[in-house]
């Protein structure tokens, strides 16, 4: 059994930087972090595998948003700078417990979510 908890959302104005936590308790592998606005499905943002040393990013975000991990404290981080109105949403940690090779920007892959985290950016 895994637990994720999300921490460091919160309101920023457009062109301000965020830090996203999540704190994993129990085995993870590859982990990313998605996000829903209202109305819309849950949708990718990024993903790192077990080691860090392979990472994808969805277009929207990439160059601006940066995954990272830290193993010795299971937690997995999301700096994400240049916020845009655009990436107001409630953000989603998720990891996949089973060991296998790859990344994936499914769903479908992570068989644990967290609660989510609000992150509010004003224009």
């Amino acid at each position: 059994q895994v637990q994720l908890v999300e921490s460091g959302g919160g309101l920023v104005q457009a062109g301000g930087s965020l830090r996203l936590s999540c704190a994993a308790s129990g085995r993870t592998y590859a982990m990313g972090w998605f996000r829903q606005s209202p109305g819309k499905e849950r949708e990718f943002v990024a993903a790192i595998n077990w080691s860090g040393g392979s990472t994808e990013y969805d277009d929207s975000v990439k160059g601006r948003f940066t995954i990272s991990r830290d193993n010795a404290k299971n937690t997995v981080y999301l700096q994400m700078n240049n916020l845009k109105p655009e990436d107001t949403a409630d953000y989603y940690c998720a990891s996949d417990s089973r060991l296998r090779a790859g990344l994936s920007r499914s769903k479908d892959w992570y068989n644990y979510w967290g609660q989510g985290t609000q992150v509010t950016v004003s224009s």
